[in-house]
C-alpha cells in the first residue's frame, strides 16, 4: 500500500490508519481493553520497524510537497502525519526528532497539530518544548486551547492519567465552562489506555468530575455517565471497578434528576 502509485495519498493516509481500540472492543462480547492497547501497540510497532524506511521516504516525500487546498497537498498532510504514528511507535527517539522538526517548519494547524499529536505521546524533551509553544502560540483562541487540552488527555503517553490531573489545575481550566471540561474530560474518557487504568483510578477520576460538576452543570455532568455504563462489555476485574464508582455516585445526596436517571439506567 505504502508504494502501490494507483492510490493518492487523501486515500493511502485513510487506508494506513489502524481500526481504533474502541472499535476493536465493540467487535468482542467481554472486551480486555488492556490487552487490545498492548497487542494494537505492539503491531504498530511492528509495521513502525518493519517499514521504516518506506514510512521515512513516504514522509520526506510528502514533507516537500507546498501547503495548498488541493487534493494532492491534503493528502500529503495526511500521510506525514500517519508516518510520524508508525514512527513512533517502532523508534520512538527518532520519531521524536522528526515531529519536532515538522512541528518547527509547520505552515499550517494540520501539520503543527499533527506533529504535537505524536509528541503528546513520546516521553522526550521536544514534547515538553512544543506543547508550550503551541500554548503561548493560540492561548487566545479558545478553541485552539481547547484542542491543546484534548491533545494530551487523549495521548498514548504512560502518564496520560497524571496529566489530565495536572490539567485540572491549569489557570485555564475551569468546570464552569462547559467545553473546557469536555476537551479534557471527555478526551480522557475515550483514551483507553488511560481511562481503563487497571487499578480503576481513571473510573475514579470520572466520577470525581460527575459529583463535582453536577451541582454546576447537571446536563454535562449527566454525559460523563456513558463510558462508565459500559461496564457489562468489560472483562470482569474492571467491571467490578466501574460498576463500584456508579453506585458511588448514585449514592451521593441531592444528585441532579439528568445524572440520576443516566446513573441508574447504567446500573439497570
Amino acid at each position: 500500500m505504502l508504494a502501490d502509485a494507483a492510490l493518492d495519498d487523501l486515500m493511502r493516509g485513510e487506508l494506513m490508519i489502524l481500526p481504533s481500540q474502541s472499535y476493536l472492543a465493540e467487535q468482542l462480547l467481554v472486551a480486555d481493553p488492556g490487552r487490545i492497547h498492548a497487542e494494537r501497540e505492539r503491531l504498530k510497532a511492528h509495521l513502525g520497524k518493519a517499514l521504516a524506511s518506506e514510512l521515512v521516504a513516504m514522509h520526506d516525500r510528502a514533507s516537500a510537497v507546498p501547503f495548498s487546498l488541493e487534493a494532492v497537498a491534503k493528502g500529503a498532510r495526511k500521510v506525514k502525519t500517519q508516518a510520524l504514528v508508525y514512527l513512533a511507535a517502532g523508534n520512538p527517539a527518532a520519531a521524536a526528532t522528526m515531529a519536532a522538526a515538522q512541528y518547527d517548519a509547520a505552515d499550517n494547524m494540520t501539520d503543527r497539530q499533527g506533529a504535537l499529536m505524536v509528541l503528546t505521546g513520546l516521553e522526550c524533551p521536544e514534547r515538553t518544548a512544543r506543547l508550550l509553544d503551541f500554548y503561548n502560540r493560540y492561548r487566545d483562541n479558545e478553541l485552539v486551547v481547547d484542542k491543546w487540552f484534548a491533545l494530551q488527555a487523549s495521548s498514548l503517553h504512560p502518564q496520560a492519567l497524571a496529566h489530565v490531573k495536572a490539567l485540572a489545575k491549569h489557570a485555564d481550566f475551569t468546570l464552569r465552562n462547559p467545553n473546557r471540561v469536555r476537551s479534557l474530560y471527555m478526551a480522557f474518557a475515550g483514551n483507553p489506555h488511560a481511562f481503563h487504568a487497571a487499578d480503576g483510578e481513571g473510573y475514579r477520576m470520572v466520577a470525581d468530575l460527575i459529583l463535582a460538576l453536577d451541582p454546576i452543570n447537571a446536563q454535562t455532568a449527566a454525559r460523563f455517565v456513558p463510558p462508565l455504563g459500559r461496564w457489562r462489555r468489560i472483562e470482569p476485574g474492571r467491571a467490578e471497578l466501574m460498576q463500584a464508582e456508579l453506585e458511588r455516585i448514585a449514592a451521593a445526596d441531592k444528585l441532579s434528576r439528568d445524572t440520576f436517571e443516566q446513573v441508574s439506567r447504567s446500573l439497570g
